[in-house]
């Protein structure tokens, strides 16, 4: 087993190395695949280009958020997966995948106090949170998707809204230092907020319930729903169910498989609530998923000691990175999740 790593004395390469793992996957048009020769979906893709806006690669991850910009739909939308500059799934877009360029676009401003490139793509996100926003509820809730034959679906993902709800407090804070009116969409933030918090009868109406599933278990605390006092009371209630201990988050409380982003998402969340000592913890425990050029298996199951799938993806070293910095601030973007 590889040695910890300590975060007073994290090693120079690190951000570096997994870094240029992401920026070696990347396709010449900008976007990029979960690995090489993959497939490719919006919100892995920003995922991606935070992790090379921590790692000093701003020109690649420029160039990633033009793909966005030159592949944005007609209504602001972008569909559910790409592969080799072409679609491979077309049919539905889905409003988190679409919203998270907010999350993304902020992020870099952070990162590198880059204001024009604000301007720059200040279009393209208000297009795509008027897009999400078309899609909400009576009750707040915003809808997963709008199928590209059916339309809009009604049913409604709790870690998609909580994701749109982190979106939302992106590109509001993308408008107000453009000094744009985003009053709509603050009330609109406002409504999605009660609805996480408050009517849970919107959420798997359709589907059998995802109560299993880590995400909803830690993303409302990740993003900012749930605060404080309880967001802490939430995390212990389902601890045991979901951490494994020595490797990291299940991504199914009753799958014996951990997940390295998803490991890396609880630290994030871990982090948000003033839980340094969790939060290192998990994160020295994925060190063993490491390999020497910076990248990261995706997952491993623990009965038989096997990681699975054997791949790298790139949105799970942007994970990584996002986590790293948060925990050793060494970005000005290390304060976006808290």
């Amino acid at each position: 087993m590889k040695p910890p790593i300590s975060l007073k004395a994290f090693p120079e390469n690190f951000f570096a190395e997994t870094a240029n793992y992401i920026a070696n996957v990347q396709c010449a048009d900008g976007s990029i695949p979960w690995f090489r020769d993959g497939p490719m979906d919006p919100w892995d893709h920003i995922e991606a280009l935070m992790g090379l806006a921590i790692g000093g690669k701003h020109e690649q991850a420029k160039k990633g958020f033009d793909w966005l910009k030159e592949n944005q739909q007609k209504n602001g939308s972008w569909l559910a997966a790409y592969r080799d500059g072409r679609i491979e799934d077309g049919t539905r877009a889905e409003t988190n995948y679409v919203a998270y360029i907010a999350t993304g676009v902020w992020h870099f401003h952070l990162v590198t106090g880059d204001k024009k490139f604000l301007t720059e793509m200040w279009e393209s996100v208000a297009r795509a949170i008027d897009f999400v926003l078309e899609l909400q509820g009576s009750n707040g809730e915003i809808f997963w998707c709008l199928d590209t034959k059916k339309g809009v679906q009604h049913d409604c993902l709790l870690t998609g809204c909580s994701s749109i709800y982190k979106s939302l407090e992106c590109a509001i804070a993308i408008g107000s230092a453009l000094k744009k009116n985003t009053e709509t969409w603050s009330m609109a933030r406002n409504r999605l907020g009660i609805a996480i918090s408050a009517h849970p009868e919107c959420f798997d109406q359709t589907w059998t319930s995802k109560d299993r599933y880590a995400m909803d278990w830690f993303y409302p605390v990740l993003t900012g729903v749930i605060r404080d006092k309880e967001a802490l009371k939430r995390i212990n209630k389902r601890w045991d169910e979901f951490v494994e201990t020595g490797l990291g988050c299940r991504c199914v409380s009753d799958q014996p498989w951990i997940t390295v982003a998803e490991t890396c998402e609880l630290v994030l969340a871990l982090n948000c609530i003033g839980d340094r000592k969790r939060a290192t913890r998990l994160f020295n425990w994925l060190n063993r998923f490491r390999e020497k050029d910076g990248s990261y298996w995706t997952g491993y199951v623990f009965p038989e000691k096997v990681l699975w799938p054997e791949e790298r993806p790139t949105w799970t070293a942007g994970a990584i990175l996002l986590a790293a910095d948060a925990l050793t601030m060494k970005t000005k973007g290390s304060n976006l999740f808290s």
